[in-house]
């Protein structure tokens, strides 16, 4: 048996300006892995009794980690089953038997990109076990088809960013561009004890928006990218916000205000919903980053929310292979 692993790491969608359409992956300043790993095998010989039961046809499903117990019950609707069934499409002819071992590192409906992380990871592995048949192009829009099934609607803001890491911008033609991002500058990210699932979140936005509003979103957002290339630090604080989708989902979490504007107050210079929510980011300069977590932390507590806070920084890599169990090359497949 030949298998291979991967990681998928958290991602913030949308980053306040670029709703679908901008994504950022990320990873603790710490350096811990904080996203999910994907083991590929590739089966050989007949069927055994001991494997477990079929997800799909050629493909067996195990799980852990401790998220696992909030997957769905039939492993034919788990993600990385999906996944799988995507880059067969993709790659036009069926896979091998498979076995998947899914270590579910992210919580599920928790707006840190849960979904896409477990779909890059598999593509990542799949890839590298089959020898890399499809250029980053075909992963990306196999990445982008399987996450559709999770969140109701195809986009791409988290599964470029997370397959190919940093900050990512989602062009017209669906390429993944990708954006300068001051190294100086961190992301703080507080995750509540609250779930919202994507589903649930595109269903509280609009079918339509006001033209004001809309030209007002497109000003928005091409400055930021302005900003990020140009290096102009006031233009960039100034764009770092959502004025398409936050107002209608901040509803949906409870102490979201509290907690943005005890982030600002403590010096950050943005924060939003992270994707749909209810996790929340701010941008902060690195020596002040401690100081807002703490803040979002307090304020979520006064409202009666558990959370935590972290101090992340880009993860540059993306979806990548690593080394496992002892025995296991480095480049993640033995």
């Amino acid at each position: 048996m030949r298998s291979c692993r991967a990681y998928g790491p958290a991602c913030i969608g949308n980053l306040a300006a670029g709703f679908d359409v901008l994504g950022a992956a990320i990873e603790p300043e710490s350096g811990e892995l904080w996203g999910d790993l994907v083991e590929v095998v590739e089966l050989s010989g007949p069927e055994g009794p001991g494997e477990p039961a079929r997800a799909a046809p050629g493909v067996t499903l195990t799980c852990d980690g401790p998220f696992a117990h909030l997957l769905p019950a039939d492993p034919a609707e788990n993600l990385a089953v999906l996944a799988c069934a995507a880059f067969a499409r993709r790659l036009g002819r069926p896979l091998p038997r498979l076995e998947l071992r899914l270590h579910k590192g992210l919580p599920v409906g928790s707006g840190l990109g849960s979904s896409s992380a477990t779909v890059v990871a598999v593509m990542r592995a799949l890839d590298a076990l089959l020898g890399r048949p499809l250029e980053d192009a075909g992963l990306l829009a196999a990445a982008g088809e399987a996450e559709a099934q999770a969140a109701g609607a195809p986009h791409l803001d988290n599964v470029a960013a997370a397959l190919l890491g940093g900050l990512r911008l989602v062009d017209p033609g669906g390429q993944a561009r990708l954006l300068p991002f001051p190294e100086d500058l961190r992301f703080v990210v507080a995750v509540p004890a609250l779930t919202l699932t994507t589903r649930a979140a595109r269903a509280a936005l609009p079918a339509a928006v006001p033209l004001g509003l809309a030209v007002a979103h497109a000003q928005n957002l091409a400055a930021l990218v302005h900003a990020l290339h140009a290096g102009d630090r006031e233009l960039l604080r100034a764009c770092l916000r959502d004025l398409l989708a936050e107002p209608h989902r901040a509803g949906l979490v409870p102490g979201f205000r509290a907690v943005q504007a005890a982030a600002l107050a403590a010096g950050a210079w943005g924060c939003s919903l992270s994707g749909a929510g209810p996790a929340v980011f701010a941008v902060a300069a690195a020596g002040d980053a401690p100081a807002v977590g703490e803040a979002m932390r307090r304020a979520w507590a006064g409202a009666g929310v558990a959370a935590e806070a972290r101090v992340c920084v880009l993860d540059r890599r993306g979806a990548r292979l690593v080394p496992g169990d002892a025995g296991r090359p480095e480049d993640g497949c033995g």
